[in-house]
């Protein structure tokens, strides 16, 4: 394995940000020091005017495989996430065949050993009736991310609306419950209303509401507290659910946390008039005042960590109508990027973006010896220019759906460097699959 010695970098970490040279060797962290001066082999990289980030940790990505691949696959979407910085994911099991036992769970960490470019796990998924198969992610917790609940319609048998089952898997769980939380009976209630009226994009916030993903937020809650579950909220995506959540412990003490996605905090309802159905997604971008709260909420740690619910469709699954247009929104490739973008506009600070962004993700997951720059970790790191801006174009989007809601944006910063177990895995443009990702470990 190639070792690297990174020269005068500006590294984000712990919620500092400071000058120190940094060694790679074997694939982990050698020695962080002001002056490194190796007398090894090693290839120089100059990180002058240059920031120095942990590799970014997605904990909800949809990469489509098995069963989806003509919208993507592991290889592609991590080639995406590693050209964006992200050097971790953990996948959904809304795949097909959904992921509903630990043999087809398994299925997955195979593909992905052999083609993914970054590090990877895979949610254990649920159904009204497999409590028993999903309650043997217990004998898992070192190897498996967590056991992902749709409390929400989705692909296949995975709507979990049964209370029995809930109350079983939230009662003997003994890892993270990440739940997809929106009302079913609200949204049903919604379209119900609207018969006889030719559905637009503009119409999603309305039949996807506040009311019906705090109803299921609450819901959620309410069986956590009631069993001291781990659970884990993803894509909370109103002001009404912030409610739900404290800033007043720290995020060790948390039995319950909150994810928000990079396109809640980009996008708003009024996006809907430009973009259509491509901004269509579950749970549905909502008004600006909602954005707002969001955006205090990430800053004043209400919200834990920011991920992207990267859901590749082809364009062409996009289009009208209303029920036709499928949901989800391609992110992976430009999630730092954006973050860095409100960096620059003074909307959050480095420290915590890399806070949200990789420390918060593998402190709430246990993952092992990853999402920090500390001596003796693996080297997952990533270095922005914040000099040098990227626009978003077909020509440099990564993604096998070959689309991106943000063309013709330019985001105010690039992704230079990524390194991924040591392996320099992107470079100035660059993309090197001579190595694969890990799967990732939890210390549980």
């Amino acid at each position: 394995m190639q070792n690297y010695l990174i020269k005068n970098a500006c590294i984000v970490n712990e919620g500092r940000t400071f000058f120190s040279d940094l060694l790679i060797k074997n694939g982990r962290i050698e020695k962080i020091a002001p002056q490194i001066n190796c007398t090894e082999a090693v290839v120089e990289i100059n990180a002058e005017g240059l920031h120095l980030l942990p590799g970014a940790i997605d904990d909800q990505v949809h990469f489509r495989e098995p069963g989806l691949t003509h919208k993507a696959n592991i290889f592609t979407e991590s080639r995406a996430a590693v050209a964006g910085g992200v050097t971790s994911f953990m996948e959904m099991p809304n795949t097909v065949p959904n992921a509903l036992t630990h043999e087809l769970l398994e299925d997955k960490y195979q593909i992905a050993a052999q083609s993914s470019l970054a590090n990877y796990s895979f949610f254990m998924g649920t159904s009204n009736s497999n409590a028993d198969e999903v309650l043997k992610t217990n004998d898992r917790k070192k190897d498996v991310c967590g056991i992902k609940i749709f409390m929400g319609a989705s692909t296949g048998n995975m709507l979990v609306d049964n209370y029995l089952t809930l109350d079983k898997i939230f009662r003997e769980a003994e890892v993270l419950i990440a739940t997809h939380c929106e009302d079913e009976k609200v949204i049903k209630r919604n379209l119900h209303a609207l018969q006889g009226v030719e559905l637009t994009p503009q119409h999603h916030p309305v039949i996807r509401d506040v009311e019906a993903c705090f109803e299921s937020s609450f819901s959620a809650i309410q069986l956590a507290k009631k069993h001291n579950t781990r659970l884990h909220i993803l894509h909370i995506s109103t002001a009404r659910e912030l409610q739900l959540f404290t800033n007043m412990l720290p995020l060790s003490e948390k039995r319950i946390t909150s994810e928000v996605c990079v396109h809640h905090l980009h996008f708003t309802a009024d996006d809907y008039d430009r973009l259509g159905y491509q901004i269509k997604c579950n749970p549905a971008i909502k008004s600006a005042d909602n954005k707002a709260a969001l955006w205090e909420a990430l800053n004043d740690d209400r919200l834990d960590v920011i991920a992207t619910d990267h859901a590749p469709h082809l364009l062409s699954e996009k289009e009208p109508p209303y029920a036709h247009a499928h949901a989800g929104l391609p992110l992976v490739q430009h999630s730092v990027l954006m973050m860095m973008k409100y960096v620059q506009e003074g909307r959050i600070s480095i420290e915590k973006v890399v806070q949200k962004m990789s420390h918060n993700v593998a402190d709430m997951f246990d993952i092992d010896q990853r999402g920090y720059i500390r001596e003796g970790y693996y080297a997952d790191l990533v270095l922005v220019n914040l000099q040098q801006s990227t626009t978003v174009s077909k020509e440099n989007i990564l993604y096998k759906c070959g689309w991106s809601p943000l063309e013709g944006e330019t985001l105010p910063a690039s992704i230079s460097h990524t390194f991924v177990n040591g392996h320099l895995a992107y470079a100035n443009g660059e993309l090197n699959a001579s190595q694969l990702g890990m799967r990732l470990r939890f210390n549980r």
